[in-house]
């Protein structure tokens, strides 16, 4: 991950390929403005109709002057590879989950603390507010300015051939993570051992047996297929990690204040949409896995207390920086 200009040196392979690839990201051709959207996610996802949304909304309100291109299925390339073009201005947009924030700016890194919300109106009140707005922005200084989040449920536990009903169920598991400090030592505090692995090679990892288990969203588990492999899915949603719509500083700074506002609105309108459509797709997503064999093992079922006091060491190592701290307890306020 790059966090400082000295780095931008390995990216220049990028930016050539970039130029070949995706060359006019953000142009002006007969005065239409044209911005070039990468993720990594499949067409039938509820985030990926969600900019697909906010694109339409664009393009209607700007009479056709503005547009949004989407190349959904990693066609740009990688969730990494597209936040770099990110940052050398090669690409104007893209999706990535908050806890790949991270490593670019500190603040992020609250909303990857588990059970650091109470529901999913908590979570919204929050990511809608002050809160979220400044976390948005904090990337700025790193060319990446944070436009919306949109909502990707609660991630919790499936395994392939037995339940986690207890922190102790994770103990000797493998359990694949994103390539996230906070999720690394959050599955370390409940017992089990972190392996971050591509999402793309999942599915292979968990049928050779790489790993034991993952965690994940109802959707993200539905689409990605893994309820072959793994059969127990328990809803001890650990955490509510949103998804977040970036977009190059470089590129921001080319748009005119009307293009600005266009793009904005459309957004939060957009994140508004899919919140709608998420919750249809985790409805879908539990019947579906449920007919395909696999055992849903309901939140009240799980000693979700147990899973609290384990991660209690995490928030204390957290609050050791006054930011970080200060952000949980404007958090916690918002109940």
């Amino acid at each position: 991950m790059i966090n400082s200009k000295k780095n931008i040196k390995p990216l220049l392979p990028l930016l050539f390929i970039a130029i070949l690839m995706i060359s006019g990201s953000c142009q002006n051709n007969s005065r239409i403005r044209i911005l070039k959207l990468g993720h990594g996610l499949d067409t039938e996802h509820p985030v990926h109709k969600g900019m697909v949304y906010m694109s339409e909304l664009i393009e209607t309100r700007s009479g056709g002057k503005m547009k949004v291109q989407i190349y959904p299925s990693q066609q740009l390339g990688s969730e990494r590879q597209c936040v770099e073009l990110l940052q050398i201005g090669s690409l104007a947009m893209t999706k990535v989950s908050a806890s790949v924030m991270e490593g670019f700016a500190p603040d992020y890194k609250v909303l990857s603390l588990p059970f650091i919300f109470d529901n999913r109106e908590h979570s919204y009140r929050v990511l809608d507010g002050e809160v979220g707005n400044e976390i948005l922005l904090s990337s700025e200084k790193y060319w990446l300015r944070g436009l919306t989040f949109y909502d990707a449920g609660s991630r919790s536990f499936y395994t392939i051939d037995k339940p986690i009903l207890h922190p102790d169920d994770l103990i000797g598991l493998k359990i694949r993570v994103m390539k996230s400090p906070t999720a690394m030592d959050m599955v370390e505090s409940f017992g089990g051992n972190p392996t971050p692995i591509s999402w793309g090679e999942l599915y292979t990892s968990l049928q050779t047996g790489r790993v034991d288990a993952a965690e994940n969203n109802p959707p993200s588990f539905r689409h990605s297929f893994h309820y072959e492999v793994c059969k127990y899915y328990s809803l001890d949603e650990h955490t509510t990690i949103p998804d977040v719509l970036l977009i190059s500083t470089i590129i921001w700074n080319q748009l005119s204040d009307q293009e600005k506002e266009w793009l904005q609105e459309a957004a939060d309108e957009s994140a508004r949409y899919q919140r709608v459509l998420w919750q249809e797709d985790e409805i879908k997503s539990y019947m579906m896995v449920k007919e395909k064999g696999v055992t849903i093992i309901p939140n009240k079922e799980i000693d979700i207390e147990s899973f609290k006091v384990s991660v209690e060491p995490m928030y204390r190592e957290a609050e050791k920086n006054s930011r970080i701290k200060d952000l949980i307890n404007r958090i916690k306020s918002e109940v």
